[in-house]
């Protein structure tokens, strides 16, 4: 299934033929969760399943999505995000 015309607006720096969904899940399940109006979601939800979408957020939600739209996906979705960064925290410099 092609991308449909109005949603070629989230992707200016992308030829047509990358943006298939068999090419580009990730990056199309990125950009439409993040940016994506009702009609781009209708149509990502069309293309990929559900179970697919909510695998996607858990996977790589926390690092490509921002946090509220990370938020929002998860409770949509029921599921929990990875985590934004996976580095260990360092101690405070001045603990308080």
């Amino acid at each position: 299934m092609s991308l449909p015309v109005g949603t070629r607006r989230l992707f200016p720096d992308r030829a047509e033929a990358d943006l298939a969904p068999e090419r580009a899940p990730s990056l199309l399940i990125s950009r439409l969760l993040e940016d994506g109006d009702a009609a781009d979601l209708a149509w990502l939800l069309h293309t990929f399943p559900e179970a697919d979408l909510a695998a996607w957020v858990e996977r790589h939600g926390g690092r490509q999505l921002s946090r509220r739209s990370r938020a929002f996906w998860q409770v949509v979705l029921g599921v929990e995000a990875s985590p934004s960064d996976l580095r260990p925290q360092p101690e405070a410099l001045w603990p308080l």
